[in-house]
């Protein structure tokens, strides 16, 4: 199969400037580069879609360039905006561009053969004198056409809404980005999402007036779940790459919720997984739903992209506590998050030692009485992190902990409790 077939059917590709590019794509050798903007320090996970595809095609012998809108992103794309964004100062920029360079680099190569390059348009954009920037770029420009984009248009027509002309100049700057890496780098290939068709077609359309060259470019489509809501979104706000804005246990939790009638569509666009085994795990969707083997693939393969083999072990582990695994080895923030859910209760440090688990019960308010306690204890329905405790007298100690800071009651299945224990933690047993 040849490459571009197989991007068109993981989804990757909407529309394309020239059926040349087709060829090319196949022969290899082509420098492309896709553009982000670093109004974050970390990307979400719609992002995810890119980088795979920068994978893809770094694999099948193209060289990828990362250019960081330093420049760019001090003024703000219009396109798929309802209205002006907030402009970033250049300390903002610099840390966000550091967050996301970190990113990517767990996508591509950047040490051998066609190896990824990372660049920032603030480097040749913040040297431009407005008036020759005006004389030298900006008479290739027709006003006509920049008002009939999409991106320009949309904005227009919405009442009230308006654009600045900041904004307006977006497209001339993203325009000379093209130009200026086809001069530097020979690069002929920009890739963006669907909403940065016009953009692409400026940069090629400028270069090709100031220099004759002919480049290309493809759109990707909007990443949506089957009811067209956009991807990326969790019950708590938006999914990010970053562990410090979500951890690396609800980013496998999000995928590994995705609905059956999406998760296929993700494992083509999100992993390197090969289409037959893709179409295996397609196939168990409706032999075996119960088992949700395509979600689990996929909630691990992007895992252990993004957060790494020992994060994915982790996850994977706190994933059974749930289901009734031993709990060990776990620290407070992965208690917290498995357990965010579950009835809290607050207990001093030093009460361990001399707290029995019949009064736990009690004080957590998993039994309703010592009565009730004494029977489910005897009877094997009592869990202290999820191992079986049968001794009525038993006294919690320090042994007991699931996490430096926490233990877990069970009765039943799934009735759990966390307790949270305040203070500093002595060497009682």
């Amino acid at each position: 199969m040849s490459l571009y077939i197989e991007l068109r059917q993981r989804g990757f590709i909407d529309k394309i400037t020239s059926e040349e590019l087709v060829e090319k794509i196949n022969q290899g050798q082509l420098t492309f580069y896709v553009g982000f903007d670093p109004t974050a320090e970390s990307l979400h996970v719609g992002q995810l879609a890119i980088f795979n595809l920068m994978r893809f095609l770094q694999q099948g012998g193209h060289q990828p360039i990362g250019l960081m809108g330093g420049a760019t992103g001090m003024i703000g794309d219009p396109g798929g905006k309802s209205q002006e964004r907030n402009l970033l100062n250049q300390a903002n920029l610099t840390q966000n561009i550091q967050g996301i360079k970190r990113q990517i680099g767990r996508f591509l190569d950047f040490k051998s053969g066609n190896k990824a390059v990372i660049v920032n348009n603030y480097d040749w954009l913040s040297s431009w004198n407005y008036i020759d920037f005006l004389r030298d770029v900006g008479k290739h420009f027709s006003v006509n056409s920049m008002i009939a984009r999409d991106s320009v248009k949309s904005r227009l027509d919405r009442d009230g809404a308006g654009i600045s002309y900041t904004e307006f100049s977006y497209m001339l700057l993203q325009a000379f980005d093209f130009y200026h890496l086809n001069e530097q780098y020979h690069c002929e290939l920009q890739i963006g999402g669907s909403d940065q068709w016009g953009n692409i077609v400026s940069g090629i359309d400028l270069t090709r007036r100031i220099n004759g060259n002919q480049l290309y470019g493809f759109t990707m489509p909007l990443i949506t779940k089957s009811d067209g809501t956009k991807f990326g979104k969790s019950e708590s706000g938006t999914v990010w790459l970053s562990e410090k804005r979500t951890s690396p246990y609800e980013f496998y939790q999000f995928f590994l919720r995705q609905a059956d009638e999406d998760v296929v569509r993700f494992l083509k666009v999100f992993t390197q997984l090969p289409l037959s085994e893709i179409k295996e795990l397609e196939i168990s969707l409706k032999t075996e739903p119960h088992l949700r083997l395509a979600q689990i693939k996929l909630a691990e393969e992007v895992t252990r992209v993004v957060h790494g083999e020992e994060n994915l072990r982790k996850v994977k582990k706190a994933s059974r506590v749930l289901f009734g695994d031993k709990i060990e080895d776990l620290d407070d923030s992965s208690i917290t998050e498995i357990f965010k859910d579950v009835p809290s209760t607050e207990k001093q440090a030093d009460a361990l030692g001399s707290w029995s688990l019949i009064d736990a019960l009690i004080e957590t308010k998993a039994c309703q009485s010592k009565g009730q306690a004494r029977k489910l204890i005897e009877s094997g329905g009592v869990y202290v992190n999820n191992l079986p405790q049968k001794e009525i007298g038993l006294v919690l100690g320090r042994n007991h902990l699931a996490s430096p800071s926490y233990l877990i009651l069970r009765t039943g299945k799934k009735n759990y409790r966390l307790v949270h224990l305040l203070g500093t933690v002595d060497d009682k047993p």
